[in-house]
């Protein structure tokens, strides 16, 4: 977790988010049947155009029709999901198209992790001990040794890390990366390489992230500049502009400057809670409203929310709906956790994502976006089905508002990103996490039984 607290005493990740809490005191997806394939052709009208990526380059190209043989979507009646051109299709498929026998297991949409450090990330090498630390000055130290001991480059690191996170059903993500003096770009285009490579299986959107500050620690807003005009990154980030910058107008000024001359996106720590946490909100939604970035700016930790009253939250909650301002949670403990639902109901789209993974920070995660879920599940504690249903739509389409991308949601037309698994219903399967048997991203198989196939 890339927290900006300033206490003095001894912290961890989870220490430093309650911490940071105490500084200043989905509907339903229905199943839907896709129609048993047959010899007749497909009709036109009822698939999707593919992504324009798929045609890049070519003039003509065949048809590409798969055929995922009895599948339960959302653990309902057993069907065959007719997959052209990497969409869901009510049609029928031709004769001699491409089958998959699912083997009656369920079918759920995949997950997309909406906020993730995949740079930092030890994934896949030898274990790193960790050493106490009392503030962020020492995290921030431990992260730049880190770095610069790593044997693995940034790319093969997080390559790693997203790959596995797309054998767990990940479909798509967004990848925070420290830009800092320390650094230079090193992690944003580590993330670029590992997004080519991974292009076939994984939708990713790169942040470029100034863990160190952004008027704190001189030369980092010129690298964010550079990042943004070399069109290396899609957002570009923030962190605790007061609690951690001291400078809320400066802070700010110079992100979304940024963001505003280059075309790009705004993804924002805020772990200030309390009235410092509110200020920045503002400061944020002020800057949207007048530099017509409505959509294009996200708030991740957002710690202040969860202790405002309904009436408070409802105003708040309202103004950032009327900028498309979007937040993201990652579920740290019940009391830090967004009330999903709450900010729902006033149109706010909120994401689920991983935070970091077995890094300096914390010898803990997995980027599986499945266990997210059961997670969320878990600090909320909720018990009945529809709640954790509710859990895995935050975890899948939660995150696809957050990106800009469609739902996944088995419907015709639908992108066909979708996992396998073995088990009885949605709700069980959040609570007993079963293997992917089979990972789906636009009609390809890209898993298989736990395992990224390149």
């Amino acid at each position: 977790m890339q927290e900006s607290s300033t206490s003095t005493s001894a912290v961890s990740r989870r220490s430093m988010l309650a911490g940071a809490a105490a500084v200043a005191g989905v509907a339903a997806a229905g199943a839907v049947q896709a129609a048993p394939a047959s010899a007749a052709p497909a009709s036109a009208a009822s698939v999707a155009p593919a992504a324009p990526a798929a045609a890049a380059g070519k003039a003509e190209r065949r048809v590409r029709t798969v055929v995922f043989r009895d599948v339960r979507p959302f653990g309902g009646a057993a069907t065959d999901l007719v997959v052209v051109d990497g969409r869901i299709t009510d049609g029928p498929a031709p004769r001699g198209a491409k089958t998959v026998d699912g083997g009656g297991r369920i079918a759920l949409p995949s997950l997309v992790d909406a906020h993730i450090h995949p740079d930092k990330t030890t994934w896949g090498g030898e274990w790193v001990s960790r050493r106490p630390a009392s503030t962020i000055a020492d995290f921030v130290e431990q992260d730049v040794e880190l770095f610069r001991a790593q044997t693995r480059s940034v790319a093969e690191r997080a390559y790693g890390l997203m790959s596995h996170a797309v054998s767990r059903g990940t479909r798509g993500m967004r990848a925070h990366a420290d830009v800092a003096p320390a650094y230079g770009l090193a992690g944003v285009e580590g993330l670029a390489e590992a997004r080519r490579r991974l292009r076939h299986a994984l939708d990713v959107q790169i942040v470029a992230f100034p863990q160190h500050g952004v008027i704190r620690t001189p030369g980092t807003a010129r690298l964010l500049e550079e990042g943004a005009r070399r069109g290396v990154v899609d957002m570009i980030g923030g962190i605790d502009p007061i609690g951690f910058d001291h400078a809320l107008d400066a802070h700010l000024d110079t992100v979304f400057g940024i963001a505003d001359r280059h075309g790009v996106g705004v993804d924002i720590h805020l772990h200030d809670g309390g009235e410092e946490g509110v200020r920045a909100i503002r400061g944020i939604i002020d800057r949207t409203r007048a530099l017509s970035l409505a959509g294009k700016v996200t708030i991740s930790h957002v710690f202040c929310l969860p202790g405002l009253s309904d009436r408070e939250l409802g105003g708040l909650a309202a103004d950032l709906a009327a900028q498309d301002i979007a937040l993201t949670t990652v579920a740290p403990s019940r009391d830090l956790v967004l009330p999903i639902a709450r900010l729902r109901e006033h149109g706010v789209r909120v994401g689920l994502g991983s935070d970091g993974v077995r890094d300096s920070w914390s010898p803990f995660g997995n980027a599986d976006m499945l266990h997210r879920a059961h997670i969320l599940g878990w600090v909320t504690d909720v018990r009945l089905d529809e709640e954790l249903a509710d859990c895995y739509r935050a975890a899948a389409h939660g995150g696809a508002d957050v990106m800009g991308l469609p739902h996944a949601d088995l419907t015709p037309g639908s992108p066909a990103d979708f996992v396998l698994v073995r088990g009885q219903g949605l709700p069980q399967v959040v609570v007993d996490m079963p293997q992917r048997d089979l990972v789906v991203h636009g009609g390809a198989v890209v898993a298989r039984d736990g395992e990224f196939l390149a």
